[in-house]
């Protein structure tokens, strides 16, 4: 299953690369989520895939654990994950209201010439 997980997260971070190096700024905002989404299941996948009863001790029992800090740190990251690309998007958003363009190269001031 960690295979399988690998080569999702593999894909993943791919795709926000290649989004990255794009010149449309949405695409830019929209490579970083899926950055931090391919990191998300990294972490997940670090902390094993496995199935597991809940964190509580009890007393003479020889049961599996899941661990539970994977999640709590997902679950942080979601949360600033999200607070930075809203940030993203309405400075993407202001930036093509002000500017009239939401190409990189124009931003830049650059020339296709």
């Amino acid at each position: 299953m960690e295979l399988l997980i690998a080569f999702v997260i593999a894909i993943l971070f791919g795709i926000g690369t290649y989004l990255l190096l794009s010149r449309s700024l949405l695409r830019v905002v929209l490579g970083t989520a899926i950055l931090s989404h391919a990191t998300h299941l990294t972490i997940l996948t670090m902390g094993r895939l496995k199935r597991g009863e809940a964190p509580i001790y009890v007393k003479d029992a020889l049961l599996s654990y899941s661990d539970p800090l994977p999640q709590a740190l997902i679950l942080t990251a979601i949360v600033i994950n999200f607070g930075v690309t809203a940030f993203l998007l309405v400075l993407a958003y202001r930036t093509y209201q002000e500017l009239g363009t939401a190409d990189l190269s124009e931003l830049r001031g650059v020339s296709d010439e």
